[in-house]
Order: structure tokens, then sequence, then C-alpha cells
């Protein structure tokens, strides 16, 4: 059986060499861009919007001082009115104001409609973008994604192991206070990373060996939900080894043998039969994804701060 090397054991065996290449990971698929930061403030670059900014109060500006030269009375003297008329064309909607200079309001309404296809295009593409912001056990620790481990008595032992705050809070996610743990058999495992619920927060992460993962994953995820694996690492440990008792008499025998059975190729051949690699993203697919309320949540914000300041 192969074993981790730690200090614990190098007292009792010793470790001679590794017969498989097995890898022990949390694999999830990639959550959207939408679902680790606010898309709607994207589009543009920060001197984009601070363009933005400075050019609707030119144009209020503008807007207000051309109406009191034409008529005095049009815009009954408010600056309010003004940005009203400003903030309509921003937003693409009509105002009840209508003012003289009628050129000026042309230009104001082409240059904000250009800017708002450009806007909204941006935003389209991306909701359906990918993101990579989740590569390290600190973002995974701080994603939100729920954690879930394979039912096997090896990880109610790792996630144990550990004392550093970033690991030992996998632990309470895994086996809440309240609640059961988060312990499943490999098919329900797989089953939940494949499962997006698309109106709530619903990324799962896995841990088990990766093999055994993607093995699954080839047979039921689509081409395009396997281009979204993505695995971190939570040992960060090499592969395992097997140990051998260190007074036994079979020890320089047993190592001898290892080598040579690495050495012929017999172990790499091995490999390329049991074990499974990542599956291949030859192509992404393109397909529709429906918006969640996740994906709006910055937005209603923003209608529900525009309320309470009105």
């Amino acid at each position: 059986t192969n074993c981790v090397a730690n200090s614990k054991r190098l007292e009792v065996v010793v470790f001679t060499d590794s017969i498989g290449q097995f890898k022990v990971k949390f694999i999830f698929r990639q959550p959207p861009l939408s679902y680790l930061a606010n898309v709607f403030a994207l589009p543009f670059s920060m001197t984009v919007w601070v363009a933005i900014a400075l050019s609707t109060v030119l144009a209020t500006v503008s807007v207000y001082f051309a109406s009191k030269w034409e008529n005095s009375n049009q815009l009954d003297g408010s600056v309010g009115d003004a940005l009203l008329l400003t903030m309509s064309a921003l937003s693409q909607q009509g105002c009840s104001k209508e003012p003289k200079g009628r050129i000026m309001l042309w230009v104001i309404f082409t240059a904000l409609m250009a800017l708002y296809a450009a806007y909204c295009a941006n935003i389209v593409v991306l909701l359906q973008a990918p993101s990579t912001g989740i590569r390290t056990v600190e973002q995974l620790a701080q994603s939100g994604i729920t954690l879930g481990a394979i039912d096997t008595d090896y990880n109610r032992f790792v996630f144990r192991m550990f004392n550093d705050p970033v690991r030992a809070a996998f632990l309470q996610k895994i086996e809440p206070p309240k609640g059961n743990p988060h312990y499943y058999d490999l098919y329900e495992g797989v089953a939940k990373i494949r499962q997006v619920i698309i109106f709530t927060i619903g990324f799962f992460a896995f841990h088990s060996t990766v093999d055994s993962i993607y093995r699954r994953a080839e047979e039921t995820f689509l081409e395009m939900e396997k281009c979204d694996l993505k695995e971190v690492d939570f040992m960060n440990a090499r592969y395992p080894l097997v140990p051998i008792n260190k007074h036994s008499p079979y020890l320089e025998l047993l190592r001898v043998a290892l080598k040579r059975i690495r050495e012929s190729g017999i172990q790499s051949a091995l490999h390329g039969r049991i074990i499974i690699p990542k599956p291949k993203c030859t192509h992404r697919m393109t397909a529709f994804s429906s918006v969640g309320l996740l994906n709006m949540r910055p937005v209603l914000y923003f209608i529900l701060y525009g309320i309470i300041v009105s």
C-alpha cells in the first residue's frame, strides 16, 4: 500500500519507491466571471469610467447654458432638468423636457448610443466568460464554493492533519457543526460537480483521487462541461511511496525490484492503462446559458439603493 511520507512514519518505516502516481485534489468546475466579480463594472477601464463621468457633467452644463440662452423659461431654470435630460440620453430613455439646441442633443444621444451598444455587448460576453480566479487553496476557501470529499477514512484523517487557518477552515466546511458532513461516494460527488444551480450559489468542489473523478467525468460530462474542470492541490504532497519496515530482511530486495519495474517501463505501461488524464478541451462549444439572480446581484443592489435615495 502506498503511503504519504511524514515524520512520524519515518521513525518506523523506510519509503522506497512509488508504484502509482495517485494524486488527491479538489476538482470543481471553474465558475463564470460573474460569480467572482461585478461584470457590470468590467466592460470599461477606470479611465474610461472617469471620462464618461466628466463627459456627462460637461453635457449637463452645456445643455443647461444652451437652454438658458435660447429660452430662459423652458427648463424652469433648474440644473436638475438638464441633468435629467443627460441621464436619459445615457440610459437611452426619453425625457419629458424638450429644450432647444437640437444639434447638441443629437450629438449627445448619438455618442451615448454608441457607448451604450459597446457596453451591452461587453456585458453579454462577460456573462458567458469563464474565470481563472480560483487557483490556490486560499482562493478556493474564500470563493464560497460548497466543499465535499469522498467517503473514505483517509479524508477524515487528511483534513485534521493541518493546523494553518486556511486549511483548518476546510474541515469546518466539510464537517459543519450543524448538519450532515459532506462525504459522498464517487458517483454522487461527480454528479454534484456537474450540477450547477443557476439561481443560487451552486458550485461544488470534490476531494478525491484525480483519475477516478476524471474517469467518471469522461463517462457523464458533456464536452463543454469538461472544459470547465479545474483542480486545486489541498495536501501539497508528492506521490505516495511504498513503506517497508526498517528491520525487514526484504528491504534491499524490494527496493531494487521496484526500481527495476520503473526502469523497464512496466510501471509506465500500467499507468497508461489505469491512470485517466484530465479530459482534454478540444474545442469550447457555445451553448445557451441562463442568467440567474447571482449574476444580476449588483444591478439589484443598484436599483434598491436608487429607490431608497429617491
